[in-house]
Order: C-alpha cells, then structure tokens, then sequence
C-alpha cells in the first residue's frame, strides 16, 4: 500500500530514485513507526510521515518521523554516534539497508565532547535542565568549556570562546528570565529518547553539521523530554569555564545562570528541537 511520506530532495539524492520511489510504494517502508523525534507510535498509512536520513562515515540510517516533528531532511553524523543509535534501537523496525536513527535531553549532566570549529584542545560539557522563563518550563542546554578556548589560527592566554559564539549568532544573555531569538540554521538533535547533538549549518548550505555531539547518546527526563515535544524548541545557554560548574539541582544550576549572565557571562539562543 502507499505511504504518505515525505521524501526530501536531499534524502532522494542519497537513496537514490528507485528507492525512494519504493519507499513511497510502501515496499521498503513500515507501516507504523515509532517516531524517532517524539517516540510515539506513528502510521505512515494514515499520517503525513517523514523520512530522516543520519548519515556516518561508513552507514546511513533512515528514519522516521511525523510530519509534524520533522522535515525530511539528511543530518550528518559521526560513525560512532550512529553505531550507537543503532544499538539502542535494537528490535525497532527500520528500513532495509538503513538502520533506523536518532531525540530528547533532562537535568543530567553529559559527557563532554569536542566541539565543531573550536580548537582541538577546547573540551565541552553539556548540561540539560529545564529553566522556567514567563511561567514556562523550556527545555535547556547549558555548554560549558572544561578549559579557556583560543580563537583558531593563535596561541597564547585569552579566551575567546563567548567572542566566537556571538560571531555565530548567539546574544548576550543579561536575564535568565528573558527567552532569547532562535537561531536560525542551528538545532538540538534528538532520536530514540536521547541527545546526540547541537547542529550548526553545512558549509555553503550544505546539510547540518554537528557543532557539538555526544560520544555517546545522552539519556533526558521525561519532563525535559515532554517541554521539549510541547514547546519543539530548545534553550541553548553558553558561558566561559569556570562560570557554572556541574550543579546537582536545577534550583542550583539556575542560581549560577543567574549568577553568570550578571556578570556577563552567558550568552544564548534558541534552537529548534530535533534535527531541524
């Protein structure tokens, strides 16, 4: 039976014409799904239903995804990442020579991970949380460098690392309290009920590259996880090393936000939820 999937020019390119053409015949696709953005079971009989291609080093996965969740689209990814989403879905359907992909993050702290286009040096942690802003709970990111982070190219003390973020779009944040402007091109990579990644736009608009990406899936509450599905939006929130810390609470975590965008600190976006 035919599907009702959407199959973006980018993922037609990948696959191929005749299997996105069987794909859309219903041959290689399933008819339900869980959605690799919100985890809830999805029809692609009866609903609009995208397909998401994570592309690795060596293995593609598609995916899939409501309509409403995600475009279709093609997000690069590293191999390790997308072995490690293949293993956490293990016993999920997927198409045929693609396994299925990445969603979601909570008040837990991540692993560190190297950043896109900071120095190889410059190690980044990542906290989750939820921060409440005009009586909303927004689902956050919290990034802080382990160490001073040098612009590319010199040497020296200094750090450059807030400097280099408001080149790429990110404002100074003077209130926790205030939602700041969405950053267009970035998003907050989600599948499979985890975190995988911080996106940032391809070079000359090519697909998203990962600006930060976990070493391994970061597992995320279920209340962070259901704002995040509510809201399909992200706070993302930057500040030099030493300005936050690890904090054990999310009462604590918001005083040293506070604390930092005060001192002029912090600086932020907001990002779309997901692979967008």
């Amino acid at each position: 039976m035919p599907r009702m999937l959407d199959v973006s020019d980018d993922v037609r390119a990948e696959i191929g014409d005749a299997e996105a053409d069987r794909l859309l015949a219903g041959e290689n696709a399933p008819g339900s799904y869980d959605c690799t953005s919100c985890r809830t079971p999805g029809d692609s009989e009866q609903e609009r239903t995208s397909t998401v291609l994570f592309i690795g080093e060596e293995t593609a996965v598609l995916a899939f995804a409501h309509a409403g969740c995600l475009p279709s689209q093609v997000v690069q990814v590293t191999e390790e990442q997308l072995q490690g989403a293949v293993r956490s879905i293990t016993g999920e359907q997927a198409a045929p020579a693609h396994p299925q992909a990445p969603a979601p993050a909570h008040a837990a702290p991540a692993a560190p991970a190297p950043p896109g286009p900071m120095p190889e040096q410059a190690v980044l942690g990542v906290t989750s949380g939820l921060v409440l802003i005009d009586g909303e709970l927004y689902p956050a990111l919290v990034v802080e460098p382990t160490g001073p982070v040098a612009r590319p190219g010199t040497t020296g003390p200094g750090d450059a690392f807030l400097p280099l973020l408001v080149e790429q779009g990110f404002l100074p944040v003077t209130e926790v309290g205030q939602l700041p402007p969405v950053l267009h091109g970035w998003s907050v990579l989600l599948a499979t009920g985890q975190l995988h990644a911080v996106l940032q736009p391809g070079a000359g608009g090519g697909s998203p590259v990962a600006w930060w990406q976990a070493h391994q899936p970061l597992q995320v509450t279920d209340d962070w996880r259901k704002a995040a599905a509510k809201l399909q939006q992200v706070l993302v929130l930057a500040a030099p090393v030493g300005s936050i810390g690890r904090q054990p609470r999310e009462d604590l975590l918001r005083d040293a936000l506070d604390k930092a965008a005060a001192a002029g600190r912090l600086v932020g976006c907001t990002m779309p939820l997901a692979g967008t």
